[in-house]
């Protein structure tokens, strides 16, 4: 079976894409919808913050994560930070307690558009770890995903992330 490396899906927000933005461009925030992630570290620069100020260009965070009772640590960067548009970091770095191990890891991306009086938002996570030969990545994947591909969980992911999203910016009183 060929190999899938990107997979996405979108929702439909009652926000304006401004709005939208404005939460996921902020990764500390990012715990609160990602059935995996738990947001970043404290002390992670640019990785959102009390004010509510969203992460730039460039801005590079430690992320978060816990799969069952697993859990790891990721270096990331901001590669894109175009407010009401597009928000995307690339993962580079990846350790239990300290993100050491370095390498292409992952990228993932938020779009959003304008529809009627809300905004599509569209998650994709691409698989940057090409350099892995299919069986090795495919067997890695099974084991840590309990039989799973990355694509298959990280669409179910990505599934879970829009709707708890959706649920929480529409119940926000600035929606």
């Amino acid at each position: 079976m060929a190999r899938l490396f990107t997979v996405s899906g979108s929702i439909v927000v009652d926000v304006s894409p401004e709005a939208a933005y404005q939460a996921v461009s902020r990764p500390a925030d990012m715990g609160r919808w990602s059935p995996e992630n738990l947001g970043t570290t404290a002390d992670s620069a640019g990785g959102g913050s009390a004010d509510g100020d969203s992460a730039t260009l460039g801005t590079t965070f430690v992320g978060r994560n816990k799969r069952g009772r697993f859990r790891w640590v990721t270096r990331c960067t901001v590669t894109a930070a175009d407010p009401g548009r597009r928000f995307a970091f690339r993962v580079h770095a990846i350790g239990r307690r300290h993100p050491r191990l370095r390498g292409p890891i992952a990228t993932w991306e938020y779009r959003f558009e304008p529809v009627g009086e809300g905004t599509r938002v569209t998650e994709t996570w691409t698989d940057d770890r090409r350099a892995w030969p299919a069986f090795v990545a495919n067997t890695f994947d099974r084991v840590v995903t309990s039989g799973r591909t990355f694509a298959d969980y990280q669409a179910r992911n990505i599934e879970t992330t829009l709707r708890n999203l959706k649920r929480e910016l529409e119940r926000s009183p600035a929606a």
